[in-house]
């Protein structure tokens, strides 16, 4: 059984999608829709922007969106997923690509998505760190006996590298226990803001409207959600863990481990870079990877 999985901000890349657009007429007509779509030409920043350019709240998430959304869809009679996942933004792109969302409405609600977190990152310094060389449980222990600053697990990405999010201060005091009590590295990472913390409250109340006022279908397949990491068919469990996504920690480990465990014996990552597959090999060195 083969699975496809889509990764998330951070793995845009100067030039995405150009050779795409070049080369193929669906690829170069679906970023013509998306241009159409958001009311400015994101390919032109895609094609040739810097990589300051890419990193731009307004690009970042939809670029990452249409370099795997447009390669599942020119795959054609290729794309037989027998599930699906994606990590964090990736999540909306495997929604689209098992046809639980269209097209449109996708990159509709990753845009919005990506305005709403720039504005409540604003709201409070805030950041992530990597911390890695030590067991989920015990990264738990020490972050949750810091007191009167948000600090939470966000993304549990493979054994050994769990990333934390939370207030500036908060992630500061982290660091500082987490080394002390023994992890091998804690790195600060370059991002905006604590995302999958509750410090994103406010954009996922901004989402919420937006999710909630957008038609989701049956997907073709089962949609592994990073909210709990289980296969979920339902429209209305589907929109329900969307909501609660920014807020919650990504379980990528949990994902993988659960499909694997479900029968899947092959992951293909659809999108820019290798960064889910290097996970994935991690969390399991016996399944076979792919790209797409």
């Amino acid at each position: 059984m083969k699975a496809y999985v889509f990764p998330g901000q951070g793995a845009q890349f100067e030039g995405m999608g150009k050779e795409l657009y070049e080369t193929n007429a669906h690829a170069r007509d679906l970023f013509e829709q998306a241009n159409n779509i958001l009311g400015w030409r994101i390919t032109d920043v895609m094609f040739n922007g810097t990589k300051d350019d890419l990193t731009q709240t307004k690009v970042t998430q939809p670029a990452v969106f249409l370099e795997s959304i447009v390669r599942a869809r020119i795959a054609g009679a290729d794309f037989q997923p027998d599930a699906v996942a994606g990590h964090s933004l990736g999540e909306f792109t495997a929604l689209a690509a098992a046809d639980a969302l269209s097209f449109k409405d996708a990159l509709k609600l990753v845009s919005q998505r990506a305005f709403a977190m720039q504005k409540a990152c604003e709201l409070v310094d805030s950041t992530m760190a990597a911390v890695l060389g030590m067991d989920d449980a015990d990264v738990e222990r020490v972050i949750n006996a810091i007191q009167d600053e948000v600090v939470v697990a966000a993304n549990y990405n493979s054994p050994g590298q769990l990333v934390i999010s939370g207030s500036r201060k908060g992630i500061e005091l982290a660091v500082a226990k987490l080394t002390e009590a023994g992890a091998k590295r804690v790195v600060v990472l370059p991002v905006g803001g604590a995302f999958h913390s509750p410090l994103m409250q406010p954009a996922q109340d901004e989402l919420e409207k937006a999710i909630n006022a957008t038609h989701f279908s049956k997907p073709i397949c089962p949609v592994y959600q990073n909210v709990h990491a289980q296969p979920v068919t339902d429209p209305e469990e589907i929109r329900k863990n969307l909501v609660a996504q920014l807020t919650a920690p990504v379980r990528w480990t949990q994902t993988i481990e659960n499909m694997i465990a479900h029968g899947i014996t092959e992951f293909v990552e659809v999108g820019a870079g290798t960064v889910l597959r290097g996970l994935i090999r991690k969390i399991n060195k016996d399944v076979a990877t792919g790209a797409l």
